[in-house]
C-alpha cells in the first residue's frame, strides 16, 4: 500500500473513531457493532403512517416497509349476531348456575369467533451491494434525538454510509447511500412484497429509468371468519414508488430493478399512498414524489428534524451513568440480564417509548396497533389489530403525561367510528336501543362486534367503557372545553346509555349488576371441579361502569347539563354493585363471589383497574390500598406478570401503590426478560404495548396527578439516586420539572397554562401553591418557593 493510501486510511480511521466517540457520548443513541440478522434486531423508523425496519447489512441490505392502512377487506361485515332473546337465555343460564352452557351459548349466538383479517407488511426494499469486501469499524445506530437510523463502516480504506429517516412533514421515507471510494457504489435496488397464500400481491414496473413502482392490493386468502376459512380477495389498494437521484455514475433498469454503477452518493425517495386515505391514491403518490424529488437529503432531513424535535424535545430525562454509552446497546442488555445495573439504559427505554409513539401515531393517521406500524407479516400475530381489553389503551398511556397530547388524536378519531358502529351492535344484538357497545377487539374497519372462539377472552363488553376513559383524561390534562363538549361528552354519554340498559337488578342485594360478565382472558371455578368464564358481575366490569358514570356526571356538571339522562345515571350509580370488594383472604375479589381460579398467576390484573389506570384505589382508602398490594403479591407468588405488557402494567401498579422497591425489581425483570436487542417489547412475540406501558410507568414513578393533589417522586427507585426530568404533564395542564440528588428532591418547577391553586405533596409535606398562568414557579425540597 502506498504512503498516500496509508495516510488516507489512517485519516479516515481517525475521523470514524472520532465520530463514533462523539456519537457514543450522545445521550439518546442506540447502537450496535453488527448488522441485524433477524427482524427483532432491526431498528424502527416511522412518520406515524409510514414505517420501516432497517437491518443495516452492508452486502445484502433489507429495509422492511410498513404503512398503517395495509388491511384486507372493507367495512362490509355485519355489525351483530344474535338478538335480545339470546341475551335473556344466557342470563337465565348464569342465574341457574349453568355456567358451561352460558359459555357455549355466548360464543355460539353472539361471536364471529376466530377471525383472520390482519394488518400486513407493505413489502421490502432490498439493496444488493455488489461487494464482498471485508468490513471494518462497523456501526449501526438509531439516534432518538433526531429519528435517524444510520449505518457506517470502512472497507479497504474507504468509508461507506447509509442514513434513513421517515419524514412526517414530507410524508416520505428518505435514504442516503454514500461512499468515499473512487469507484463509487455498485448496487441493485428491488421492491418486493410477500405472496399471500401463493397469490401475487403486487405488480412491479419502472415508470422511468430511475423509478420503481409497486402497485398492489391487500388480500387475505388465508382469511378466517367464524373459525372457518374465509378467503378475502379484496382490500386496501396502494402504490409504493421509489425514485433515485445519483450524483455520479449511472443508473439503469433491469428486470424491474434499478442498477446503479460507480455512484458516490444516491438519494432514495420512497412514498406510498393507499385507497383508505385517498380515492386517487396513485395521483397522490405522484404528487408526494414531485414535492420532494428536487430537495436534497440535508434539506429534507432538516425539515424532518425540526418537525420531530418539536415533539420529542418537550421532555428530557437524565439518570446519569452515560459512561456506559461506550458499550453497544445489545451488550448493555446482556449486562442487565447478568444482574448488572444500568439506570441510563432504563432512561433510554423511556425515551424510546416516546420515540415509538411519535413514529407510529401522528395526527390524521390510524392509531398505533399491536405492533405500532412495524409488521413483517401477511398474517401477523393476533392480526396486529386493536385489542381493547388493555393493549390499545396501554399504547396511549404515555400520550398525555409525557407531553405528546396531539398524538392521542388518532385514538379518538378511530374510537369515534367504532362507537358509531357499536350503536348498531347494541341495538340489533342486545336489543338495547340507546347507546353503543364495543367488545374486545376491532380493526381498521372499526367493527364493534364480538369475536371470540372462547368466551374467556372475547365475550367482554367494556372496550368502549375503558376507551372512554381516554377522552376524559385528555380533557383533564388539556382542559379543552371544546373537546369535552363535542368529542368526549358524546362518547361518555353513548357508553353510559348502553350501560344503563345493560344492567340488571339483583333481587338479593337490590344492586344493579352487569351480566353476562367476564374478567378479561381469565376463568373461575364455579364448583370444585369445573371452571367457566361468564359470570353474574365482575370487579373490572363494575369498576369501568362506575368510572364511566362518574366521568359523565362530572362532565355534565362542567357543561351545565341536567336532564333525565343525568338523573338516571346518578340513581343507578348510587346502587351499582361495588367493583372493589375485599374477600376474607384480604384481596380484592375478581368476581362478585369469592371464586378460586385455575390460573392464579394470570397475566391480567383486571380487578385492579381501579388502582391503575383508574383512580379509585388510593392511599387514603387504606383498606382497598392494602388489599390491592395483597392482590399483586398473590399474582406474583403464582408466576404472574410473565408477558412484557403485563410486567409494564405491574410497574404502573407499583407506582400507584408507592412501592419503589417492587417497581425497581419489575423494571429489572422487564429489561431482563421482555426487551429485545432493538429494545422492542416481547410478549413474546413482539407487542409494542409493553414499550408504551413502560414509558408511562416511569412517569408514574416520578410524578402523579390522578388524585386532587400533585405528588412528586412518589416511588423513586433506589438505584435512580440522582437525576432530573423536565416537561412531564400533570392533569390540570401543568408542566412539571423535577431534579433530585441522593434520592432526595432538590427542586421542582411548575408551569401552569391557567391560573390555579394546586396542592403539591412530597415526602409527607403538603402545600397549596398558587400557580399564575404561564409563569414558571420553582419549589425547593421543602416545597417553599424559590425566589
Amino acid at each position: 500500500m502506498s504512503f498516500l493510501k496509508h495516510f488516507k486510511f489512517a485519516l479516515i480511521l481517525l475521523l470514524v473513531v472520532a465520530c463514533q466517540k462523539k456519537e457514543q457520548n450522545h445521550k439518546d443513541m442506540l447502537w450496535y457493532e453488527q448488522p441485524a440478522t433477524k427482524w427483532m434486531e432491526a431498528l424502527p423508523v416511522g412518520n406515524g403512517r409510514l414505517g420501516a425496519m432497517v437491518f443495516g447489512n452492508p452486502n445484502q441490505e433489507r429495509i422492511q416497509l410498513n404503512e398503517d392502512s395495509m388491511w384486507p377487506g372493507a367495512a362490509d361485515w355485519e355489525d351483530f349476531k344474535g338478538d335480545s332473546k339470546d341475551l335473556e337465555e344466557i342470563r337465565r343460564l348464569i342465574k341457574n348456575g349453568n355456567i358451561q352452557e352460558g359459555d357455549k351459548l355466548i360464543v355460539e349466538k353472539f361471536s364471529l369467533k376466530s377471525i383472520v383479517r390482519s394488518h400486513q407488511t407493505m413489502g421490502d426494499l432490498f439493496i444488493d451491494f455488489h461487494q464482498k469486501k471485508e468490513v471494518e469499524n462497523y456501526r449501526r445506530a438509531l439516534n432518538l434525538d433526531d429519528a435517524l437510523a444510520t449505518v457506517s463502516y470502512t472497507s479497504e480504506g474507504d468509508t461507506y454510509s447509509q442514513k434513513v429517516f421517515a419524514s412526517a412533514v414530507d410524508d416520505a421515507l428518505v435514504i442516503e447511500l454514500s461512499t468515499t471510494a473512487s469507484e463509487g457504489l455498485n448496487l441493485n435496488l428491488k421492491l418486493n412484497r410477500p405472496k399471500d397464500n401463493g397469490h401475487e400481491t403486487v405488480a412491479i414496473s419502472n415508470p422511468s429509468n430511475s423509478e420503481i413502482s409497486m402497485l398492489g392490493m391487500v388480500t387475505q386468502f388465508g382469511g378466517m371468519k367464524n373459525s372457518k376459512p374465509f378467503p378475502i380477495d379484496y382490500g386496501v389498494q396502494f402504490e409504493t414508488r421509489l425514485k433515485v437521484k445519483n450524483d455520479s455514475g449511472s443508473i439503469a433498469v433491469e428486470n424491474g430493478e434499478l442498477v446503479l454503477k460507480n455512484v458516490n452518493k444516491a438519494i432514495l425517495y420512497l412514498v406510498c399512498n393507499t385507497s383508505f386515505y385517498h380515492e386517487n391514491y396513485k395521483e397522490k403518490t405522484l404528487e408526494n414524489l414531485a414535492s420532494i424529488e428536487n430537495k436534497s437529503f440535508d434539506e429534507l432531513f432538516k425539515r424532518h428534524q425540526k418537525d420531530y424535535q418539536k415533539l420529542y424535545n418537550r421532555v428530557a430525562f437524565n439518570l446519569g451513568g452515560t459512561a456506559l454509552d461506550s458499550i453497544p446497546t445489545d451488550k448493555r442488555l446482556k449486562r442487565i440480564k447478568a444482574g448488572e445495573d444500568d439506570p441510563d439504559l432504563a432512561a433510554k427505554l423511556f425515551k424510546f417509548g416516546r420515540y415509538l409513539l411519535i413514529a407510529s401515531s401522528r395526527e390524521n393517521t390510524n392509531p398505533a396497533n399491536l405492533q405500532g406500524i412495524w409488521n413483517e407479516h401477511i398474517k401477523a400475530p393476533w392480526n396486529a389489530d386493536y385489542h381493547l381489553n388493555i393493549n390499545l389503551q396501554m399504547n396511549y398511556w404515555p400520550a398525555e403525561v409525557t407531553n405528546l397530547s396531539e398524538l392521542h388524536q388518532p385514538f379518538f378519531n378511530f374510537l369515534d367510528k367504532v362507537v358509531e358502529r357499536g350503536k348498531v351492535t347494541a341495538k340489533k344484538q342486545y336489543g338495547i336501543q340507546r347507546g353503543a357497545v364495543v367488545h374486545h377487539t376491532t380493526d381498521l374497519w372499526a367493527p364493534a362486534f364480538m369475536r371470540a372462539e372462547q368466551p374467556y377472552w372475547g365475550s367482554w363488553v367494556h372496550g368502549g367503557g375503558w376507551s372512554s376513559q381516554h377522552y376524559w383524561e385528555h380533557y383533564l390534562y388539556r382542559k379543552d372545553a371544546d373537546f369535552l363538549e363535542h368529542r368526549a361528552y358524546p362518547v361518555l354519554k353513548s357508553i353510559s346509555e348502553f350501560y344503563l340498559d345493560w344492567l340488571v337488578k339483583d333481587p338479593k342485594t337490590n344492586y344493579w349488576v352487569s351480566s353476562p360478565e367476564t374478567s378479561p382472558e381469565n376463568s373461575y371455578f364455579f364448583d370444585k371441579e369445573n371452571s367457566g368464564a361468564v359470570s353474574f358481575g365482575s370487579a373490572m366490569g363494575h369498576q369501568i361502569i362506575a368510572e364511566t358514570f362518574d366521568n359523565v356526571l362530572e362532565a355534565s356538571k362542567i357543561l351545565n347539563i341536567e336532564n333525565a339522562f343525568v338523573e338516571e345515571v346518578r340513581l343507578k350509580r348510587a346502587r351499582l354493585f361495588p367493583g372493589i370488594v375485599i374477600g376474607d383472604h384480604g384481596r380484592i375479589l375478581e368476581w362478585n363471589e369469592p371464586y378460586d381460579e385455575p390460573e392464579k398467576g394470570h397475566r391480567h390484573m383486571s380487578h385492579l383497574y381501579a388502582l391503575h389506570p383508574g383512580n379509585k384505589i388510593v392511599e387514603s382508602n387504606a383498606k382497598a390500598f392494602e388489599a390491592a398490594q395483597k392482590t399483586i403479591d398473590y399474582r406474583l407468588q403464582h408466576g404472574g406478570a410473565g408477558t412484557g405488557w403485563s410486567r409494564a402494567w405491574m410497574i404502573n401498579l407499583n407506582a400507584r401503590l408507592l412501592d419503589a422497591k417492587s417497581a425497581q425489581e419489575n423494571i429489572k425483570k422487564f429489561m431482563q426478560i421482555s426487551v429485545a436487542d432493538n429494545l422492542f417489547d416481547e410478549h413474546p412475540p413482539f407487542q409494542i404495548d409493553g414499550n408504551f406501558g413502560f414509558t408511562a410507568g416511569v412517569a408514574e414513578l416520578l410524578m402523579q396527578s390522578h388524585e386532587p393533589f400533585l405528588r412528586i417522586l412518589p416511588a423513586l427507585p433506589e438505584n435512580w439516586k440522582t437525576g432530573k426530568i423536565s416537561g412531564l404533564k400533570a392533569r390540570g395542564n401543568i408542566e412539571v420539572d423535577i431534579e433530585w440528588k441522593d434520592g432526595k428532591l432538590v427542586k421542582v418547577g411548575l408551569l401552569s397554562k391557567e391560573n390555579q391553586i394546586k396542592n403539591i405533596t412530597y415526602n409527607g409535606v403538603s402545600v397549596d401553591i398558587e400557580l399564575p398562568k404561564n409563569e414558571k414557579i420553582w419549589l425547593n425540597e421543602k416545597l417553599s418557593i424559590l425566589k
